[in-house]
């Protein structure tokens, strides 16, 4: 697998080993080994699944401390554009995005850690995607900043005003009327 940095660090493309040939394909989704040789040591413990349509848009998505959650995902049908905000107080890339295009034709693997917001759209018709998860739901938790929120820059490739945006997703605020939970860490 190829581990492509971002300009956020932490934040990673994965790009696996993809064998084809007239049969189809095979990769490896994940291997522990392997991600922990590339620095990802979060271990998962739930994986989801959704599936959505065009014009689709969920997040931009964290759970609170002390149920922070690192992710790992995919898109194993169709396309979306998925995007990771920084909200770590004190980070110098707070309010910054990183955005990669994730298909069933590119097998791209984002990894999102703790503190960020994430979030994606639909660009196919119809897209089914993978979330690996290194913390459990906890709904108490559950937190956001608002997808549609001009201020992030965020081309999401979706006009706004035909987004699908769930009820609970319209309600999240701006980053600027965010209080973020999280605190940047330098190690």
């Amino acid at each position: 697998m190829r581990v492509i940095k971002t300009d956020i660090e932490g934040v990673v493309i994965i790009e696996p080993r993809v064998f084809e040939d007239a049969r189809g394909y095979f990769f490896e989704s994940y291997s522990r080994k392997a991600y922990v040789e590339a620095g990802i040591t979060a271990e998962f413990v739930q994986d989801n699944e959704s599936c959505s349509t065009r014009g689709v848009m969920r997040g931009l998505h964290f759970q609170r401390p002390p149920f922070t959650q690192a992710k790992l995902v995919r898109c194993v049908k169709g396309r979306v554009l998925d995007v990771a905000v920084d909200i770590r107080k004190g980070s110098p890339t707070y309010g910054q995005h990183v955005a990669v295009e994730l298909s069933e034709d590119n097998h791209r693997q984002f990894f999102i850690p703790k503190g960020f917001a994430h979030g994606f759209a639909v660009l196919s018709d119809v897209a089914v995607f993978q979330y690996k998860c290194d913390e459990f739901y906890h709904p108490e938790a559950d937190g956001g900043i608002s997808i549609l929120d001009g201020s992030l820059g965020i081309d999401w490739h979706v006009d706004p005003a035909e987004a699908i945006l769930s009820e609970k997703d319209t309600r999240h605020p701006l980053l600027k009327d965010f209080v973020s939970p999280f605190i940047f860490n330098e190690k």
